[in-house]
């Protein structure tokens, strides 16, 4: 497991990220790294999304920041060093900060992309060929150059830090994966702060679609997902999105809500029609294609799906109300994706969503008092 340091810089942070073609570390309290604790060893952790938000939160102010001359060496194009200097004499907007940004936040997400399309050898290439200009704003340039790993982490820390040991029960790791919403959960051994391994949400269902012909498995997989309250929510509480909406409000709802994705709409609701899905991974593209970056203000989602998808689009995966667990589980766990949209008639009619948390809450109970015996007294306050 590769851990980083609380007080590492950002540019340095995204190198490691690259360098070791992984999405997300640990970050360590280098005041602790050597304590027996894990509670006083761990801050959390930081990913590429949170460095992705962040930058996007900071662009204006650091093309504030940077003047023309410091924009050009720092690789950044004659026309984007016009429109800072544009923007330093009162002109304000996405044209005026989008010529940095794009140049600014590309080699933030190569590797990311690398890895998340399953090519993550190729990561540190993709940020070489993409990311001279980048590292060279974040090394030398505020906001980028003073920012910490601690600080990403404050700003962007969405869920606990709270690790298993190898001899807890999976009772133990479905719980905090579905019931208190953990995206994956640290292994920590007993005697040794430092983690071993994670646990993720993808990795339980895959856990248990090989649990095929074992008879817990079978009693309940077989059910319709209807017959088991699926989905938890009813059709008006779907969060979608419209074609004809901007991207930039797809992603603020998906940062406000806390979710990763979104359905693409049409209609209102009830009677909304899917059209496409749109997930939070998808932001990167924003930012690897700077044809997009520049029109970001004003670019629909539609606009956008087309960009990244083609004109066909993104064919969303749905299921419907009559399809079986087992069945919803065999395409969260084959197409490695995080959910499944549920429809209903010739239309496809919205009506729902079944998410990898959903799938993992229909096979766990929480006893009465169980976490207060797993963590005693601060049970509460850490879930």
């Amino acid at each position: 497991v590769i851990e980083i340091l609380a007080d590492t810089p950002i540019g340095d942070v995204v190198k490691i990220l690259s360098e070791s073609n992984i999405l997300s570390a640990p970050v360590v309290d280098p005041d602790c790294r050597n304590t027996a604790d894990w509670r006083k060893r761990y801050l959390g952790i930081v990913d590429y999304s949170a460095i992705i938000v962040w930058v996007l939160h900071n662009a204006e102010i650091a093309a504030v920041a940077l003047s023309a001359t410091s924009a050009a060496a720092a690789g950044v194009g004659t026309g984007a060093a016009g429109a800072l200097g544009a923007l330093s004499i009162g002109a304000s907007g996405p044209v005026a900060v989008a010529g940095l940004t794009a140049a600014a936040v590309t080699a933030a997400v190569a590797g990311g992309v690398a890895a998340d399309k399953g090519i993550g050898r190729n990561a540190p290439t993709a940020a070489d060929n993409l990311g001279e200009d980048f590292y060279k704003v974040i090394l030398r340039e505020e906001p980028f150059k003073s920012t910490t790993a601690k600080s990403i982490l404050k700003s962007y820390r969405w869920a606990p830090f709270i690790p298993v040991g190898p001899d807890s029960s999976m009772l133990s790791v479905m719980l905090l994966l579905s019931k208190y919403r953990l995206r994956n959960v640290p292994v920590i051994e007993s005697g040794n702060p430092s983690i071993r391994n994670y646990i993720t949400q993808s990795a339980v269902v895959q856990g248990l679609q090989r649990c095929k012909g074992r008879d817990w498995f079978d009693l309940i997989s077989s059910r319709p997902i209807s017959d088991l309250g699926l989905p938890y929510m009813s059709p008006d509480q779907v969060v979608s999105v419209e074609e004809n909406e901007l991207i930039l409000e797809a992603f603020e709802k998906m940062k406000e809500r806390q979710i990763g994705g979104l359905p693409v709409t049409e209609g209102a609701s009830p009677g909304r029609r899917i059209l496409g899905n749109i997930s939070m991974r998808d932001m990167r593209f924003l930012l690897l294609k700077p044809h997009l970056f520049n029109n970001l203000r004003k670019l629909t989602v539609k606009e956008f799906m087309a960009a990244i998808d083609g004109p066909a689009g993104r064919t969303p995966i749905t299921c419907v109300p009559d399809s079986t667990l087992g069945a919803a589980i065999d395409t969260l766990a084959s197409k490695g994706i995080h959910r499944i949209y549920v429809t209903a008639g010739e239309q496809r009619e919205l009506i729902g969503v079944i998410t990898l948390r959903d799938v993992i809450a229909c096979f766990v109970n929480e006893p009465p008092n169980f976490f207060d015996d797993y963590f005693g007294f601060s049970a509460q306050e850490i879930l």
